[in-house]
């Protein structure tokens, strides 16, 4: 039996504070009020004092109210019941369909033994021109979509999901607009993934504990699958809002500011969930892709801050599009060498003379004249911009490589593009 408390000797905010022994960091108790029982976790351990974040909020809690410890983290069901569902930020059901109790798991565990992590080798196919071609999404990798307020990043990982190569898509949504849960839900639906796919769902209107399970529930679903075999894809949606629930707490407890009030373990607390991303080297994999909302676009921002240092790179979505100088993916070359031999030549052809076009434009802005070479500059960075870095663009690598190959023609002699002479013979349209 579990000890039961009966002296709750503060109450701030969401938190209460009991006097207990032999708790562990993280632990689930019940709290029993004359209104009923709400769970809660611990948060803090401060010798005997015990504070507890409870889930529901701590409107009706009184210094007489029982809290009962359960002895063990927050755990949820997994397994392939979980498919086509939809819960919130505990586990429960939103979607009126039953409860479910069987192969429960524990959250929060730790990242996997390195030794049983392979090298990441596999690409993630998504149908998108500026991540297929210019850097590619691999299997494993842990990568921000840095963006702010207004950009579509939620439409993106929407259509990766529809559309990335992958056996499980779960989501995990923090701080989310009932809107934006119903946008990835229809449009999931819309396109036939939803039966393959897991929501975890915390809105703006949602108690805050429940916005920091997210990312572990999701996680460790995520792990469950992937022992047993299966490609996972995590979409995370939006950090920046798990985040500022971290500060909100660390607020609550009074604990000391770092920068811009976060607290001082903001860069532990990522790492520790963004380092879950494995490709296992007997079973499946976990890939992680995460919106991070940038305020004022600043990337300096505590949070793009920290992420940049723990992730393998970013997807910088800007004016409605991923930007291709601050987008980056390190891990592109174990796998853009395997893919096509014209890959690696395209990628590096195309993006040196975009930014070439770049420099043409604002020499068109500031009134220089052009000259032959800038207008055929101009001409390519257009249909560049239409053809490669709209996301309404569709389609698989090869065609977007051949598609490179015909853009490429269209605006230049094969000499003025500095591409190798055997490569030329191989793809320049019209050499083959």
């Amino acid at each position: 039996m579990h000890k039961v408390y009966t002296d709750i000797i503060q109450i701030s905010g969401d938190v209460i504070t009991v006097e207990a022994e032999g708790i562990g960091y993280m632990d689930i108790a019940e709290v029993t009020t004359w209104q009923g029982a709400s769970l809660a976790q611990v948060i803090r351990i401060n010798g005997k004092r015990v504070s507890l974040q409870v889930f529901a909020g701590s409107r009706g809690i009184s210094t007489g109210d029982k809290v009962r410890f359960l002895g063990h983290p927050m755990r949820i069901p997994s397994g392939d019941s979980l498919l086509g569902r939809i819960f919130n930020g505990s586990g429960t059901p939103l979607d009126k369909g039953p409860a479910l109790s069987d192969n429960v798991i524990d959250i929060g565990g730790p990242p996997v033994n390195p030794t049983k992590r392979i090298i990441p080798n596999k690409m993630v196919r998504t149908g998108i021109p500026m991540i297929d071609v210019f850097n590619s999404l691999v299997e494993s990798q842990k990568l921000p979509i840095f963006s702010i307020a207004g950009e579509p990043y939620n439409e993106l990982l929407a259509r990766i999901a529809t559309q990335a190569e992958v056996d499980i898509i779960i989501l995990g949504g923090m701080g989310l607009k009932h809107d934006d849960y119903l946008f990835f839900r229809d449009n999931l639906e819309e396109h036939g993934a939803l039966s393959r796919s897991i929501f975890f769902i915390h809105t703006a209107a949602n108690p805050t504990v429940e916005c920091l399970l997210v990312p572990d529930i999701s996680l460790a679903v995520a792990e469950e699958f992937a022992l047993r075999g299966r490609r996972v894809l995590v979409l995370l949606t939006d950090m920046t809002n798990f985040c500022d629930a971290l500060k909100e707490i660390a607020i609550t407890m009074e604990q000391v500011p770092s920068n811009r009030g976060y607290p001082g373990d903001l860069y532990s607390q990522l790492a520790a969930r963004y380092e879950k991303a494995v490709d296992f080297d007997t079973a499946g994999s976990i890939t992680v892709l995460a919106a991070t909302t940038m305020p004022g676009d600043d990337v300096t921002h505590p949070v793009p801050d920290n992420t940049g240092y723990i992730t393998e790179g970013q997807f910088y979505l800007k004016n409605g599009v991923i930007e291709p100088f601050g987008s980056l993916s390190r891990l592109k070359q174990q796998v853009n060498g395997k893919t096509r031999d014209d890959h690696r030549t395209i990628m590096d052809t195309m993006i040196q003379l975009f930014a070439n076009y770049r420099e043409t434009v604002e020499k068109q802005a500031m009134g220089f004249q052009m000259s032959p070479w800038d207008k055929k500059l101009l001409k390519y960075g257009r249909l560049f911009e239409q053809s490669m870095m709209s996301l309404k663009v569709n389609i698989p690598l090869e065609k977007a490589l051949d598609l490179g190959w015909e853009i490429m023609a269209e605006c230049f002699t094969h000499e003025e593009t500095g591409i190798k002479t055997a490569m030329i013979k191989k793809h320049w349209p019209g050499k083959r």
